[in-house]
């Protein structure tokens, strides 16, 4: 198969492509069994008619459809693999006349990714992040630690932010009582928000025996009843205050394996350090694919872009979905409307391009490949994750395409080794990583 390619505008390619009579052969052969097999023929069996008959009784044009319909994209495919193109839309495929003793001879115009090419990817500046570990932040952990094995003991003052209360609560819109918001017998820490908004503006300050009544509409997450407007009576039966432990020998003896208070604290200053690596090692790595980023300037179809930002949304919509919640009600709460979503949509899928393009330059400069090891840990971790086993999971992968993808993305990740590994990492600040955070967020 001989194929010309040619740009033909902004992103589009033409491809120019002619098979010879040999090479397509067995799909004409094809083409006629499968009509042979689909038509019944007078004096033939099924799939058994040759090809002056079906020629003749059902004309060469319906196996020439056929072959179209079967092989034509087949052969695109060979040529889009043979430049190395990325289509990102349908080709506009135009046919001259078939001749099954001629060359096959068609053209496929298609809009396609940009292919960069860095001059430069080695020797970034990155900032690490500190990874020290401050007194006060052993404190914290210690802190938290003390919280997970407080005891609640009952006091008989009013409740404050962070005490439980015992309560019975019961709602009711006028003499019906609705159940999803009826419950004896309830532990609820106060200052939540939790179990309704207005409960903890109204149990703050009251005491075992006061009786609360109050009206309010039930939030997201009551189903159908999310929305209607109730009638709440709460009877505050007991309220419990954290008792903490002594920070001491018998602490650490209950908190760890440790029997001193000095070696729970080496070990959670320990800990805390292994974790501000990791994290640390994270950062570097989004701060390398960031200047990286910053290296590269293209102009982007408009349609990868739009596609990028829509799938975006889409996958918001559904994160938010899934927590009971609609897209329109989780941006009021941030104070966003759905045109302002949409542009930082599009900014992170600009970047998110960017990011693809420059880490596919560096993959092919560096000649990167995946070996079926790296794709069997990839689907091995993958299949764990999901609980599934790894012969079925690679089986639904192949069957879906969706290993090339995952093959895909394994290249990206061993191109960043690579610019990360030639990066000049210097110590930065803590305040840069905050910011980082914040960015992913």
């Amino acid at each position: 198969m001989q194929t010309t390619i040619e740009e033909t505008d902004k992103h589009k390619v033409k491809l120019s492509i002619e098979v010879p009579t040999d090479e397509y052969s067995k799909d004409v052969d094809r083409a006629y069994r499968t009509i042979a097999n689909s038509v019944r023929i007078p004096g033939f069996r099924k799939g058994k008619a040759p090809r002056q008959i079906i020629d003749t009784q059902i004309g060469r044009e319906a196996v020439i459809e056929q072959f179209v319909r079967d092989s034509l994209y087949t052969y695109y495919m060979e040529a889009v693999r043979e430049h190395d193109l990325a289509p990102i839309d349908d080709p506009d495929i135009s046919l001259d006349d078939v001749d099954f003793d001629k060359p096959l001879q068609f053209t496929a115009e298609v809009e396609v990714r940009p292919r960069l090419t860095l001059e430069t990817y080695k020797g970034l500046k990155v900032e690490r992040p500190p990874t020290d570990v401050t007194d006060e932040e052993v404190a914290d952990y210690t802190e938290r630690l003390r919280e997970r094995f407080a005891e609640l003991e009952t006091v008989e003052r009013g409740g404050t932010d962070g005490d439980y209360a015992i309560i019975d609560i019961h709602g009711s819109v006028g003499e019906e009582e609705v159940a999803e918001a009826t419950q004896a017998d309830f532990l609820y820490e106060i200052g939540t928000g939790l179990l309704e908004p207005k409960l903890d503006e109204e149990i703050r300050g009251k005491s075992p025996g006061d009786i609360i009544k109050f009206d309010s509409v039930l939030p997201e997450g009551f189903g159908d009843r999310s929305g209607e407007e109730l009638s709440f009576s709460v009877l505050v039966k007991e309220v419990k205050a954290k008792k903490l432990p002594d920070v001491d020998d018998e602490f650490a003896k209950t908190a760890s394996e440790f029997d001193t208070l000095d070696e729970l604290k080496a070990d959670l200053r320990e800990k805390i350090g292994e974790s501000k690596e990791r994290e640390a090692e994270g950062i570097v790595r989004e701060r390398a694919l960031t200047a990286l980023v910053d290296l590269v300037e293209v102009d982007l179809p408009e349609r990868l872009v739009e596609e990028e930002t829509e799938r975006r949304m889409a996958s918001a919509t559904q994160r938010y979905s899934q927590l009971g919640v609609s897209l329109e009600d989780a941006l009021e709460a941030q104070g966003w409307d759905e045109e302002r979503f949409r542009s930082d949509a599009e900014e992170h899928a600009l970047r998110a391009i960017k990011a693809d393009l420059a880490l596919e330059s560096v993959s092919r400069q560096e000649e990167i490949e995946v070996t079926p090891e790296e794709l069997a840990a990839e689907i091995g971790a993958l299949s764990q994750a999901m609980g599934r086993d790894p012969k079925s999971t690679a089986k639904a992968l192949n069957e879906s395409g969706q290993v090339t993808s995952l093959a895909a993305d394994i290249i990206r990740s061993k191109a960043l080794d690579i610019v990360v590994e030639n990066a000049e990492v210097v110590e930065g600040s803590a305040e840069l990583a905050d910011e980082d955070q914040g960015e992913e967020a």
